[in-house]
């Protein structure tokens, strides 16, 4: 699929990429640009969020913004246009074709023309949805499409940039729902925004009832359907409000299916072990005096991703996924080992490509860059397809342990403990000693319980004795 198409020679339209490997929808984030902007080849206009990640969208062309087809906060299809630049500004008047009037409906993608057969490339991967996906209409929406055009572009501005109907207030979608879940006409609500704007202030105050002179009963306070809250602020809450309701879409949208998926079809065996890690917490320390560990981070996480990464080496088959279409089982000769990430947007799950090819600097250089990019919401949706095991650290929450639930298509996951000083007996008598306990989940239609107790049993061993990562490596 193309992600631009040419309505003059003068107007250029970029369509929604898929961003991922077959997504077929994402929101509309943040525009990093606006009408009358020049953008050149390459710079980021917007920010999207697919199911699986935030990603930012580059443009391909120079030009000057003539439109932004979408406001903020909006899901957009794949192939739908969400832009329109005028690559010759200043030369004329020209207008962009217009699109066909819908009575009904806001503006649907053109049909694309007939994909040629294989792989077509994308923004990024490979693979769009064979599907028709098409634009789901709004309720209300009565106006013609270039009426529709002209409001959405007045609700990105702040102000009606085309010759909207009077009587259509000035609001953004958000509010608009908000509004219509409140049961408020934004005919007679008062704005207060810039421009003439309603605000949810303003609707919030039109649900409020005014005082009355004498007392009434009090009215049974409506549940609050609220926009999904960004990554740094929480949805506002209505006074005297019981419930607030968030749309399931987005990273945690992909979560809940992933993990439904996961939970009912593959079969979990969870199987658990406590093991005394004084050893690896020492060595922890002195790897963080060695110069050939100067400038990576080295954490006990780093020697736990070591110690799985032998232990899959001495017992391979764990290595391994279920193919239920062509009923194989398909044993992987490399480990893309996941690190579970907990983030502003959800819980991700993204990769080390390769690890077991990895020294262990290398390993601690790549575990820092899957971190940071992680907690900056940056990680690509290709940093996160193609895992093979997981491991996933609750300790850090002060967790003991869990039963973690595998990531779709792989067969094992290591859930690590928080570490913590306890009595243990060594060498005949009762000290305390560095502690955690560790579960690993597997898929038991491809792990049977011996191979399972072989691979967390070595984990285990490993760290209560890291030398065994040079005699067993």
């Amino acid at each position: 699929m193309t992600t631009m198409t040419e309505t003059s020679a003068r107007f250029r339209e970029f369509k929604m990429p898929d961003v991922g490997e077959g997504l077929t929808e994402a929101e509309i984030l943040k525009w990093y640009v606006q009408p009358g902007d020049t953008v050149t080849d390459g710079q980021v206009v917007c920010e999207v969020e697919t199911a699986k990640a935030a990603v930012e969208l580059p443009i391909p062309f120079d030009g000057a913004v003539h439109e932004l087809r979408f406001p903020e906060g909006t899901t957009v299809d794949v192939g739908q246009v969400i832009i329109v630049v005028d690559v010759a500004p200043g030369s004329g008047p020209a207008e962009p074709e217009p699109a066909a009037a819908d009575p009904v409906q806001e503006p649907v993608a053109e049909a694309e023309p007939e994909a040629p057969k294989g792989r077509t490339p994308v923004l990024v991967g490979y693979g769009v949805a064979e599907s028709s996906t098409k634009r789901r209409a709004r309720k209300g929406a009565e106006a013609p499409a270039a009426a529709a055009t002209a409001a959405v572009q007045g609700e990105l501005n702040g102000h009606g940039s085309g010759e909207v109907p009077a009587s259509r207030p000035l609001a953004k979608p958000p509010v608009r729902k908000l509004a219509k879940d409140l049961g408020i006409d934004l005919t007679t609500v008062t704005p207060t925004g810039p421009d003439g704007v309603i605000t949810r202030e303003d609707v919030h105050a039109a649900a409020t009832p005014a005082p009355a002179a004498t007392p009434a009963p009090e009215a049974a306070p409506q549940p609050v359907r609220e926009s999904a809250p960004t990554s740094d602020e929480a949805p506002p809450v209505a006074p005297g409000a019981r419930e607030t309701r968030i749309p399931v879409k987005g990273v945690r949208k992909a979560i809940a299916q992933a993990m439904v998926g996961s939970a009912f079809t593959a079969p979990h065996v969870t199987e658990f072990v406590t093991v005394d890690v004084t050893r690896t917490m020492k060595l922890v320390a002195e790897l963080k005096e060695d110069k050939d560990m100067a400038g990576v981070r080295v954490n006990p996480l780093l020697l736990i991703a070591k110690a799985l990464l032998v232990a899959i080496k001495r017992n391979p088959d764990v290595n391994s996924a279920w193919d239920e279409a062509n009923q194989e089982i398909v044993r992987k000769h490399y480990v893309n080992l996941g690190i579970a990430a907990a983030t502003p947007r959800g819980l991700i799950v993204p990769n080390i490509k390769d690890a077991h090819d990895k020294t262990l600097p290398q390993l601690a250089e790549a575990l820092g860059e899957l971190v940071s990019t992680a907690r900056e919401g940056r990680t690509s949706p290709a940093a996160m397809a193609g895992g093979t095991v997981t491991i996933t650290n609750v300790g850090v929450f002060g967790v003991d342990t869990g039963t973690p639930i595998l990531n779709p298509g792989e067969s094992a996951i290591l859930a690590v403990g928080a570490i913590k000083l306890q009595p243990w007996v060594h060498k005949g008598k009762v000290k305390p000693r560095q502690v955690t306990t560790l579960a690993l989940s597997f898929d038991h239609r491809l792990v049977d319980g011996e191979l399972g107790s072989k691979v967390l049993a070595d984990v285990a061993a490993i760290l209560e004795q890291p030398k065994r990562l040079i005699t067993w490596a």
